[in-house]
């Protein structure tokens, strides 16, 4: 532990806590934006758009599902593709620092950009690029972020701290998620959850307070990543040469011939892939599948949130202390079967039915269903994030942690248009929001298939 208790001057604890604040500042994104209100509010906005434009309302559900699908699919498949060959690049050049901060750069504007949304959605594209430019920038930070991981303590000591790290960065999400509904999000009364006007004499009528939750991520992530940028710094070590993009594919194609004499490595990389790229799909269209298919309200949905943010808090600390004591392997495969039962239920519920059978006119069993999913969704699939993390450690080293990473993050996001597509396209084809999320079990049930092969104790070389 010697070599890594201290870098530049700067102590391991100190390290440590400002690796966590990248989590903190960075989790409002997916939290805020993807799922809870940008997400479900460009859905009832696409709605109502199309519904202007003469579809009838389950095609126009089913469209602005399509849309937000599409948006998801484009910037998946930038990710996947650049991640390995943007990691190459920053092992030839010794440097990760100036590659998070560009990337953060696109995070705020991107975020940012998100307060021009029209409500009557005149610019619905428009905001899709600007959602897609920040999303991109987190993604991208976190892959360089993450091969930090291995540089801050031993094999048996990464899990806690991924874990933990998971959980400060949810319960930021849940700060900041509880500023928003308490203060800027109007209700249909115009009043906030607690009947004030939106906060900085926003105008309810125009969806201000809603719509602030673009500026109100950026300034967030800007706020926060001070600790990050403070107390974390590229350890001092050789350059590789000069960084090329040629000599970069040379190194990525190096790579992924060389996993063929890497069996574990390979199938836990597919394995994450396919189960990662369900989680996404979870992730991405839960407010939108409330919104569109249960009705809520962005208030409800952001209720739902703060509980799957506080339960995706608690768990990820308990699933560290687990992968602590256990291995990641097994709590990752626990995660997955939880998981799939959830979608399950999802795919099975709808206002009227419950697995097919009649429910009570203004029954609450739907919302209470979904509202205890949420619990399931949030902490599981926090589990499931921190777990994958401590098990890509122990395939790794810390001299090879960014184009490890790089191709974790590939297998991450190779495949990150697989889910948000088919979904996309079971929702044209069935017409049905509520059944475009059956391929996701799909995806977990081959990602657990593969995660069969895989060495829990890794293939360290």
């Amino acid at each position: 532990m010697a070599e890594v208790s201290v870098a530049q001057g700067i102590p391991l604890r100190k390290r440590i806590w400002g690796w966590w604040f990248f989590d903190w500042a960075s989790q409002p994104y997916h939290t805020l934006l993807v799922t809870f209100i940008f997400g479900p509010f460009f859905a009832a906005t696409a709605t109502e758009y199309f519904l202007a434009t003469g579809l009838n309302d389950e095609a126009a559900r089913a469209q602005a599902q399509s849309s937000w699908s599409l948006c998801l699919t484009i910037t998946g498949l930038i990710i996947g593709l650049s991640a390995p060959f943007l990691g190459a690049l920053a092992d030839i050049a010794g440097r990760k620092m100036p590659w998070i901060i560009g990337f953060s750069v696109a995070y705020v504007v991107g975020s940012a950009g998100l307060w021009f949304m029209d409500p009557a959605g005149s610019n619905l594209w428009w905001m899709l690029i600007s959602f897609g430019i920040g999303f991109i920038g987190a993604e991208f930070a976190l892959i360089f972020v993450n091969a930090q991981l291995p540089s801050l303590g031993s094999k048996e000591e990464v899990g806690q701290l991924s874990g933990s790290g998971f959980a400060f960065g949810y319960l930021g999400g849940v700060v900041a998620l509880f500023i928003m509904l308490l203060l800027f999000v109007e209700q249909d009364s115009g009043k906030t959850l607690i009947g004030l006007d939106p906060a900085l004499g926003l105008d309810a009528s125009a969806r201000e307070g809603t719509r602030a939750v673009g500026p109100f991520v950026a300034l967030w992530f800007a706020v926060f990543m001070i600790p990050y940028f403070a107390w974390v710094r590229d350890p001092r070590g050789p350059r590789l040469g000069t960084a090329s993009l040629t000599r970069a594919v040379s190194m990525v194609v190096a790579s992924v011939k060389g996993l063929g004499q890497r069996r574990s490595l390979t199938s836990y990389l597919v394995s994450s892939m396919l189960y990662r790229d369900a989680l996404n799909g979870l992730y991405g269209f839960g407010g939108v599948y409330a919104g569109l298919v249960l009705d809520w309200s962005i208030t409800q949905i952001g209720i739902f949130g703060i509980i799957a943010a506080v339960s995706a808090a608690l768990f990820s600390w308990g699933g560290g202390l687990a992968d602590k004591q256990f291995g990641p392997k097994p709590v990752i495969i626990s995660a997955i079967l939880v998981l799939s039962l959830v979608c399950l239920i999802v795919v099975n519920m709808s206002r009227t039915h419950l697995f097919g059978i009649p429910l009570a006119d203004g029954t609450a069993l739907p919302d209470q269903v979904f509202f205890a999913c949420g619990v399931l969704i949030g902490g599981f699939g926090g589990i499931l994030q921190a777990t994958s993390r401590t098990l890509m450690v122990r395939h790794t080293t810390p001299e090879t942690a960014t184009e490890a990473f790089g191709l974790y993050g590939l297998s991450g996001r190779a495949t990150a248009f697989l889910a948000p597509a088919l979904i996309g396209l079971m929702t044209t084809i069935t017409g049905s929001a509520r059944l475009g999320i059956t391929p996701v079990i799909a995806l977990f049930a081959l990602g657990l298939l593969l995660l069969m092969r895989v060495d829990g104790e890794g293939d360290q070389v």
